[in-house]
């Protein structure tokens, strides 16, 4: 990768994201209580769970997109052994470099720069511009592009395990969490627990934007929305119930995370 790559060394103040949804189950527990337990963040090869299209298997796209960006050195090692999925954060959005993905995210060490590889646009994208910490022109290339809100981020893949005690800054969540198991799970994890400014979106500015991801997914925000209103939570607890395909709520998701999101900022302090 290293040699696919050209530019100057990147800022080491410029963090990686790793955004998720916290609210949501993988192998059967909580999400932050199974990382609590096991104490490493998985790639989707090994949780058979995330939130962009849930490929991670042999023959699989995550699968074909690796093993064109790596020249096939992950093709037959364990799920364990392969890189985790975050994206570098050159705009400092308090909310993570990839919202798509999550509400909440964790925020490397500088360490895990050094180890990381990145990509621009994203891999299922199969792109041709790569970048490491030491050859990073990746951020002037997206600076320069015109790409929708939650597709303008620079893909990072962390080799090597990312240890929660090792390896994370900080867990930052959305306010909605606040008062709810998702922040008791949060105070277990051996790094600090911070929060942004938050995701919300009026159901009258949601139906603005019905062109977006479609009408359907309007009218189904608008079914599970409350007081007018759409937060994290509120997607988290419509998942629990079963009643909703995981596919339609990722999509209000995205109407969420595009239309609702706090201005951008730098990173929110701890509270």
């Amino acid at each position: 990768m290293a040699s696919r790559s050209c530019g100057q060394p990147l800022d080491r103040s410029v963090p990686v994201t790793l955004n998720f949804h916290p609210d949501r189950m993988a192998g059967g527990r909580p999400i932050l209580v199974g990382l609590a337990q096991d104490g490493v963040y998985r790639s989707q090869f090994v949780t058979g769970t995330g939130n962009g299209g849930l490929t991670a298997h042999p023959g699989g796209d995550r699968w074909r997109w690796e093993s064109r960006i790596f020249g096939g050195a992950y093709d037959s090692v364990p799920g364990e052994q392969r890189p985790v999925y975050g994206a570098l954060n050159f705009r400092r959005q308090e909310t993570g470099a990839a919202p798509r993905f999550g509400s909440a995210h964790f925020r490397l060490t500088a360490q895990a720069l050094e180890r990381a590889t990145f990509c621009y646009p994203d891999s299922a994208t199969e792109p041709a511009d790569f970048g490491v910490a030491d050859r990073m022109s990746l951020i002037e290339l997206a600076e320069s592009d015109s790409r929708d809100a939650l597709d303008d981020y620079i893909e990072a893949q962390v080799h090597g395990p990312v240890l929660l005690d090792r390896h994370l800054e900080a867990l930052v969540l959305d306010p909605s969490f606040r008062g709810t198991a998702v922040e008791e799970a949060a105070r277990r994890l051996p790094c600090r627990t911070e929060w942004h400014s938050g995701f919300r979106l009026t159901l009258a500015e949601l139906r603005r934007h019905a062109d977006y991801r479609g009408q359907e997914f309007v009218d189904l925000g608008a079914e599970i929305s409350r007081d007018g209103m759409l937060d994290p939570r509120i997607i988290g607890d419509a998942a629990r119930t079963g009643r909703y395909a995981t596919q339609s709520l990722k999509r209000v998701w995205h109407c969420l995370a595009r239309f609702g999101a706090p201005p951008r900022s730098r990173l929110c302090d701890e509270m």
